[in-house]
């Protein structure tokens, strides 16, 4: 792999299981095996970095939901298999919860760099929402419950508000 690649591959464990702030430069380095004036001439700053990962968590997300949810052509099965996804993920990737809303808790207000990437994020996934129910005020609801679900279940470290979900929607739709 080339050295770019080798970053954002580290990179993209690191961030996502250690956090931005807990994750430094340094070990990036270190890790991907590559000198420091490789790393600088990919990406500039840690908020570039950053940038990249969430780019490409984004990719990689939407692509795992798309996969894992392709196989439903009812609406409401759809729906209802985003959540079993929420599922697979936080079983695959031990409760860690979403990177975006991580990554979120721990950049200053003011960082619209990367604010922008995590805003663009979730309004794809309200836009996928909304493209698989074709109503505006549900899918936002179901939005709402599905983000609720993400960080109850990495909170507690379980899938039962989850499944608890699954069956209000099951009333909803």
């Amino acid at each position: 792999m080339l050295p770019k690649e080798r970053i954002l591959e580290k990179t993209f464990t690191l961030f996502h299981t250690q956090g931005y702030n807990a994750t430094g430069i340094n070990q990036i380095i270190e890790e991907a095996k590559v000198a420091k004036a490789s790393f600088y001439q990919h990406f500039k700053s840690k908020e570039d970095l950053c940038v990249a990962f969430l780019n490409k968590r984004h990719f990689f997300w939407f692509e795992e939901l798309q996969k894992f949810t392709s196989k439903e052509e009812d609406s409401k099965l759809k729906i209802l298999a985003s959540f079993d996804f929420l599922i697979y993920m936080n079983k695959k990737e031990n409760f860690r919860g979403c990177s975006f809303l991580n990554i979120l808790s721990e950049i200053q207000s003011d960082n619209i760099k990367i604010l922008d990437v995590i805003q663009n994020h979730k309004a794809d996934l309200r836009v996928y929402f909304a493209e698989t129910l074709n109503d505006t005020i549900l899918s936002d609801h179901v939005y709402l419950l599905f983000e609720s679900c993400i960080i109850e279940s990495q909170l507690f470290k379980s899938n039962q508000l989850i499944e608890q979900t699954k069956k209000i929607i099951q009333t909803l739709i």
